[in-house]
């Protein structure tokens, strides 16, 4: 019974301390570079209908001709923070 109850406990520890959602995203996100959304400040028209905490991807070429592929996440204020940026390859070397 003990090795029960010492289970649950350690389960819920771990569980208490896993959050979601951007209300919980504590960084301020990475600093936008030529191409991205939100380089020149935030976009001016707000994302009125998209629900708070969901994300999208932006793909484009910054200004060394590399692939980025960045993530935003919308917060409560409308703004975008840009959660992830991935940059692609340059060459490949499958024999396709």
């Amino acid at each position: 019974m003990k090795r029960s109850t010492g289970f649950w406990l350690v389960f819920a520890v771990v569980l208490a301390g896993c959050t979601t959602g951007e209300g919980y995203y504590t960084s301020a996100g990475l600093a936008p570079i030529p191409g991205s959304i939100t380089y020149n400040g935030q976009p001016r028209t707000k994302l009125t209908k998209s629900p708070v905490g969901s994300s999208f991807p932006h793909s484009f070429t910054d200004q060394w001709g590399r692939q980025v592929e960045e993530t935003y996440i919308i917060r409560p204020d409308r703004s975008l923070l840009i959660a992830e940026r991935h940059y692609r390859p340059v060459f490949s070397f499958d024999d396709d």
